[in-house]
Parts: C-alpha cells; structure tokens; sequence
C-alpha cells in the first residue's frame, strides 16, 4: 500500500473514535470551535453546536453561525444540532443535549470574546462582561452538567486557557485574568471528579481563528490553524485517556505540557527574615538549576517546609475538606 494510501485509510478511519458519545462544544460557530465540532463529528460524536453568534467583543447574536456548522456536519453524514444559548446560561444548554440524545460525555467550554482595554481605561462593564463569559459561562456550563456525568460515573471536562492567561499581556489585564481562572477550576474539578470518572484538562490555544482576525478559509490554510487544537481536544476527551488536571499550551503543531515550577528556596528563620536579607538572597530565587513542580493538588508546599510530613495537623481546614 502506498504512503498516499495509508494516509487517505488513516483519515476515513480515525483510531480514537466517539461513536454514542454525544460532545457539547461552546462557542463552535466559528474558529476553534468550528475545527472541534468538525472533528468530534467525524469520529462518530454527536455534537452540540452551541454559540450565541454574537460579535469578538461579546455584542449582538447571530443564529447562522452555529446553523451553518450543523449543516456543514450533516451534509458530511454526522450528527449534530444547534444551540444558541448564551453560556451564562448553560443548564439551558446541557438540557438540550440531554433532551436530544439523553446522555453528555464530554463539555468543551471553548467560547469567548477578546478586546483590548488598557488598565487605565478599565471600567466595570468591560471587566465584567470578559469575567461573564470565560468565567462564568464555563462555571455555568460545567455545573449543569456536573451531576449528570457524576451520576453516571463518566465525564471529560476540556477548560480553554490562553498564552494570556498563562503569561499575561498588556492591555488585556481582564481577559488574562479571566483566562488564568480557567487553570484553578480545572485543577480543582480534576480533584473533585475524580472519584466519579469524571476527568478535566486545560489548554492555552496559539492559533488563527476569528479572535485573531482570520476567516475560516484563511484558518484552513494558516501554518498554525485550529485543526491542530482539534486534535489534541480529542486525545484529552477520549475514554481511554487517563490525563486529568493537566495543562498544555499547543499550536502549529507543537504540543507543550505547562507545569508550575519552585526556584531553590531562600530560607531565612527568626530574626533572619527581614527585607533587607530577602534582598541580599534574592538572586537564590532565580535558581531553578534543580526545580521542584508541585503535583496537582499539592498545594502545602510551603507547610511542608514548615511544618514537615506532619503539616496537615496544623490545617485543620484541610482535614475538613476532605
């Protein structure tokens, strides 16, 4: 068989296949969502195509975006429906998933808007409305569906970051902000679900898509197009998977694993702490010739250090928790 063969048998056939899987994608009228919705489909998902169809800066709706897509999946014989719900609304979402197919294996909350804003010119509105749909429209989706995939004892959770929320931009304090929210609640829910086969990662997209000024003919042909975050949301989403809590900055085709780091430790007891040691020490801060990357949930770092093996005792808070 030639390479040419091979490759065309490889793409009608893919090994990671969604067959009875129904897929809930937020935002997938356009750009990233769009490429997921696509190839879920193609791997036998059911897909919900949600996304309100509004502007990048979050104003106006538009019900043609994910109508289009729906139609663009079934003329390729998959499944799909539409759904154009705001994600502030997601148990309105998830019910329609549930209504259709009776079942949500896996929520992609994938939909977002993007305006600059300099901190100086920062109002409440603006910040808000970015905190609205990262933050609160993945809680809301998440949430709705959270009993549902505890329930049933399986569910994927993919978070949608950002190299923004990872390391910061000027001029987007409230989307960096609402970004870097997306790490602490797919960790946490990472540790929450599972003990109910329900697992969550994240991703911070490096791609072309409608944020970024690229129509989707120009996002097909670009070196660093979404159809390479697509496959990656299918390897973290798939049943035989076991990643959970990760991170991964990916685009282009390079996938990178993001993990928080501790320098070497500049310890100062007693009267020894003070500023102006701190500032002798510091270039002992810059030292990460050995680091040390907490593992998830390890969040006692410090209390080790303290404390020793037997920190939990003087956190009774955490004993509680659990």
């Amino acid at each position: 068989m030639s390479t040419g063969s091979k490759q065309a048998e490889q793409s009608a056939a893919p090994g990671l296949t969604f067959e009875d899987r129904v897929v809930v994608i937020t935002g997938a009228g356009n750009g990233i969502g769009r490429a997921y919705a696509h190839e879920f489909a193609r791997r036998g998902a059911r897909v919900v195509v949600n996304d309100l169809g509004g502007s990048v800066d979050g104003e106006g709706s538009d019900s043609s975006a994910a109508d289009a897509v729906v139609e663009e999946i079934t003329r390729a014989n998959g499944h799909a429906i539409a759904n154009h719900q705001s994600v502030v609304e997601g148990e309105k979402i998830i019910a329609a998933a549930l209504a259709e197919w009776g079942r949500v294996d896996v929520l992609i909350n994938n939909a977002g808007i993007a305006y600059p804003t300099a901190f100086a010119e920062m109002t409440a509105e603006r910040w808000q409305t970015m905190l609205d749909v990262h933050i609160h429209g993945s809680y809301a989706c998440t949430q709705a569906v959270w009993p549902h995939m505890c329930e049933r004892g399986y569910g994927r959770l993919l978070f949608t970051s950002s190299p923004f929320g990872l390391y910061a931009a000027a001029n987007f304090a409230h989307y960096s902000a609402a970004k870097a929210a997306m790490l602490g609640l797919s960790k946490a829910l990472a540790l929450e679900g599972a003990e109910h086969g329900v697992q969550a990662n994240a991703l911070a997209p490096f791609s072309a898509s409608r944020m970024t000024g690229f129509d989707n003919a120009q996002q097909a042909d670009s070196p660093f197009g979404p159809r390479y975050l697509a496959q990656l949301a299918v390897w973290l989403c798939h049943a035989d998977t076991a990643e959970n809590g990760g991170v991964f900055e990916v685009g282009g085709g390079y996938v990178h694993r993001v993990r928080n780091a501790l320098s070497r430790g500049l310890h100062l007891p007693d009267d020894e702490h003070t500023a102006e040691n701190i500032a002798v020490g510091a270039a002992v801060l810059e030292d990460f010739s050995e680091p040390v990357y907490p593992a998830l949930g390890e969040s006692w770092t410090i209390g080790k250090d303290v404390f020793g093996e037997n920190w939990r005792e003087h956190f009774a808070v955490l004993e509680d928790a659990e």
